[in-house]
């Protein structure tokens, strides 16, 4: 079930999912700057979008996607996780139930992009650096058409829909 998150509680598992999906995705940086970037994910980049999450057969928080008004500003699985259809879920709700077809992903991070381009995002553009000015390119993506046919299938009842 997808959930609306905004209790600090849940956050801060989040935040644990966060940092194992970073360790297991993003080894272009540096042990310095995931310190950085754990600092604010809490404090400064959660509290300024909409977080919406989902549990795994466990009951336990796996994954999870920050929302602002026009754009997937993060989304996060859990390694132990991965392949299991939580990210396609959370991706097609902030699709077909936010309408957001916008989204950056770090352009070293060559999961993340495969994983929205098989689902039909298209880079638009490139920015050198990140938002904290690091070195780390931005690539901006857009979903050039409905959701690939390779998305979960409607009768997948799997990840209902749950507004908190």
């Amino acid at each position: 079930m997808i959930e609306n998150v905004h209790d600090n509680i849940d956050y801060e598992v989040l935040v644990g999912v966060w940092l194992e999906s970073v360790r297991a995705t993003h080894d272009f940086l540096s042990e310095e700057d995931v310190d950085f970037y754990h600092h604010r994910i809490l404090t400064e980049y959660m509290p300024n979008v909409e977080i919406y999450a989902i549990k795994n057969i466990n009951g336990n928080w796996c994954a999870f996607i920050g929302l602002s008004p026009d754009n997937i500003e993060m989304l996060f699985v859990h390694p132990e996780e991965m392949g299991k259809g939580y990210g396609t879920a959370l991706l097609e709700f902030a699709v077909k139930e936010k309408g957001i077809i916008k989204v950056d992903v770090n352009e070293q991070n060559q999961r993340a992009l495969g994983f929205y381009q098989k689902h039909g995002f298209s880079i638009v553009g490139r920015d050198a650096t990140d938002g904290e000015g690091k070195p780390y390119p931005i690539l901006h993506m857009e979903l050039s058409d409905a959701i690939s046919d390779k998305t979960l299938p409607p009768e997948d009842s799997r990840f209902n829909i749950k507004l908190s």
